[in-house]
């Protein structure tokens, strides 16, 4: 089965925030998905914390690149993502555990639609 949800996370000086969003990606109930970080140039200790967790996980890819702003890091993701679905998530931010199953459950499984907004 391929990828189902490409988690990309534009990064940018977020390192009180990230171990905590990603920890929750990780834990995530729906186990089929990778995650792309975009370390978008962070001046702080963002780019080690991003190769720590790939360096841990095989579901976690790492692009490091100049500072050019949040459109331009997600786009980044975008030409780097394998799964049928992108999800957005900052690197400042937390889901639910359950986030990715209840997409599944409710929207892909069932109907195969082209986009999920929410």
């Amino acid at each position: 089965m391929s990828v189902v949800f490409s988690v990309i996370i534009p990064v940018y000086n977020v390192e009180m925030y990230l171990p905590k969003c990603l920890d929750i990606i990780l834990a995530q109930t729906f186990k089929n998905f990778e995650v792309i970080l975009v370390d978008d140039g962070s001046k702080d200790n963002c780019p080690e914390i991003c190769d720590n967790y790939a360096a841990e996980d095989d579901r976690i890819k790492v692009i490091h690149k100049e500072n050019s702003g949040l459109v331009s890091a997600r786009n980044t993701g975008i030409k780097a993502a394998t799964g049928e679905y992108i999800c957005y998530v900052d690197g400042d931010d937390w889901i639910t555990e359950d986030l990715l199953q209840i997409i599944w459950d409710k929207a892909v499984r069932d109907y195969q639609p082209d986009m999920i907004v929410f």
